[in-house]
């Protein structure tokens, strides 16, 4: 039997305010696995927001608050998941540095994650070094608490990977202090925005947020990709790339009723309107609630940040215990 009891760890970063999106890709999952769990850790990860925000800090600091709204909003637990502030914690700082020197450059410059990404932000090689080491300082949020059970989207699965080169690489050297890291790889397809164009996204301005009004959800939805050739309603439509019947798909519960909603709209008869206001009303039963506890919340934002404070001083101290293991082993524990 492992040494090694499973620890969960998820997190976002402060950036904007959570949508559609990040519910049925990670919070929902979160919700669910601190009921399967003993230990939980949810991480505002503030410096790895900083990493490609560094010039508008403003805009990662109003936002952490926003982020641990929505998933109290959600159902995320304080009394099962441990909420916490990233840069609070100098302990992830002191164990980057100690992983630093576990990862050469060329390996880093292999990451494919961070290829694609560097490519989309047009760096080349003119990207900062927070960002090229990013995997590594992500290594250290995970391993700080000793966490091994992390949920990530595929393409996070090099970060994993990498991860794990770093715990078998200072297991060898050191001893075992670290246990290898399991993914939990989302099985919700990636949600497509309402443009059609690209997966849901802050920057692609395509989003429906957890804090949207009804009256936004509407304006959104109204203006959804579906069959631009599909004019009339008596017109035959076609159900593959319509963003509302993807949608549909995802969110509405009856899913006899998408099927025979599909089966009208490709017939010819049903109309972009009709299952558009259908969408509506299945996205306000989801996003209603959310929104009302998240407004109750926001009238007390002192209660939130003393929340996240307590939270972070209660994952500070386990960081520490983590710190001087580590130092302990690397033979530089000197007082």
């Amino acid at each position: 039997m492992s040494k090694f009891k499973d620890i969960v760890l998820t997190g976002d970063r402060p950036t904007g305010r959570l949508h559609l999106g990040h519910y049925i890709g990670s919070i929902q999952n979160r919700v669910s696995l601190q009921s399967q769990h003993d230990s939980c850790f949810y991480m505002i990860a503030d410096i790895q927001a900083l990493t490609d925000n560094f010039d508008n800090p403003e805009k990662v600091r109003n936002n952490v608050i926003e982020v641990a709204l929505d998933n109290l909003a959600c159902g995320l637990d304080p009394t099962k998941t441990t909420f916490l502030i990233q840069s609070q914690i100098p302990e992830i700082a002191e164990l980057t540095i100690f992983f630093l020197n576990l990862v050469t450059l060329a390996r880093l410059k292999r990451n494919p994650t961070v290829k694609d990404e560097m490519k989309q932000r047009g760096y080349g090689e003119d990207v900062n070094t927070g960002f090229l080491v990013y995997p590594i300082s992500q290594t250290a949020d995970i391993l700080s608490f000793k966490a091994n059970i992390i949920p990530v989207g595929e393409d996070q699965l090099p970060h994993i990977e990498q991860a794990n080169e770093i715990v078998q690489k200072f297991n060898s050297i050191y001893g075992e202090t670290f246990s290898k890291i399991k993914p939990i790889i989302s099985t919700t397809p990636r949600l497509m925005g309402i443009d059609g164009n690209s997966k849901m996204s802050k920057s692609s301005n395509n989003a429906i947020y957890l804090a949207d009004s009804a009256e936004e959800i509407e304006k959104k939805v109204m203006m959804m990709y579906t069959d631009p050739k599909h004019i009339r309603v008596e017109d035959k439509g076609n159900v593959e790339g319509n963003v509302v019947f993807s949608y549909l798909d995802i969110f509405d519960k009856d899913k006899n009723g998408v099927e025979e909603m599909k089966n009208q709209y490709k017939k010819g008869g049903l109309g972009d309107v009709t299952i558009k206001k259908h969408l509506i009303g299945v996205l306000e039963e989801i996003i209603t609630p959310i929104r009302e506890r998240r407004e109750q919340l926001a009238k007390d934002p002192k209660y939130v940040m003393n929340l996240l404070k307590e939270g972070t001083e209660k994952a500070q101290k386990t960081a520490r215990e983590t710190v001087e293991e580590v130092k302990k082993v690397i033979k530089i524990n000197y007082f």
